[in-house]
């Protein structure tokens, strides 16, 4: 089962993956927890993508399509994944699809989890983490951003019918129950 879980900040994506692949025994891949690893484990990939952060870049899309194909190589992932935060673009997202098309695999399901602006402001400003852009003002930048930027790959898979809609409010566990709902049955 290869499961995309999409959102704005403060959605509860990488909640509701840890969850959800930990119910499938699926593994949980978040690009951001990829990119570090790969930087602590010196990979050629792990040295660019240090190179271009440290720059103060964001990495190309490529690059990050790379890191991910690198990654799901690995053995762990051969009986499914759970995607947190990959793919952000219309390019990732063909440039994936194009990977797996290779492996004589396909994405399982996009799910997209939604909630009203205010929650989600009120989520990020409450979640304790200490992000430097985890103020009122740099959230809303943050949320015009991934309208503009990152929710066209949501039309990308509607167009591609695997696309599930899901009501990214409430408890943990009920968004978890619907999340459950929308993945399709093996």
């Amino acid at each position: 089962m290869r499961i995309i879980i999409f959102g704005p900040p403060g959605a509860g994506k990488g909640t509701q993956a840890k969850k959800v692949a930990e119910h499938l025994g699926i593994v949980h891949l978040s690009t951001g927890k990829m990119f570090r690893d790969a930087i602590n484990e010196g990979t050629e990939l792990g040295k660019l993508v240090k190179s271009i952060i440290d720059e103060g870049h964001l990495v190309p899309d490529q690059t990050v399509v790379d890191m991910v194909e690198e990654t799901i190589a690995n053995e762990d992932y051969s009986k499914g994944y759970i995607l947190d935060g990959f793919p952000r673009t219309v390019e990732q997202a063909v440039a994936f699809d194009n990977l797996l098309e290779r492996r004589g695999e396909s994405v399982d399901v996009f799910i997209s989890l939604h909630a009203p602006d205010h929650e989600l402001i009120q989520r990020l400003l409450s979640r304790g983490e200490g992000r430097s852009d985890d103020t009122e003002e740099k959230i809303k930048t943050r949320l015009e951003v991934y309208k503009k930027e990152t929710a066209p790959v949501m039309e990308y898979y509607q167009q591609a019918g695997m696309f599930r809609s899901v009501d990214g409010t409430g408890t943990v566990d009920q968004i978890f129950q619907r999340i459950l709902s929308a993945i399709p049955k093996r």
